[in-house]
């Protein structure tokens, strides 16, 4: 899932604030509440990490199970 979006700047006489929406598909997809406290973590120039400390349970289990091993033919 991906969905452009702008980075805002609201410049102050004393201060500038950066703003990044999500949009509202982003948000309800990861179950996020009003208030949520999240932290930002910067990987490298191209990639900001976003953690959180409390994560909503998967709404369904996925059981992921490897690949099954291509069966050896015997003559």
């Amino acid at each position: 899932m991906s969905h452009p979006t702008k980075v805002q700047l609201i410049e102050r006489q004393t201060s500038h604030q950066w703003y990044i929406n999500f949009p509202a598909a982003i948000a309800q997809a990861m179950d996020f509440s009003k208030g949520e406290q999240v932290q930002w973590t910067i990987a490298d120039k191209g990639h900001l990490i976003l953690s959180r400390e409390a994560v909503p349970p998967d709404p369904i289990d996925l059981k992921k199970t490897p690949p099954s091993s291509p069966k050896s033919k015997r003559s």
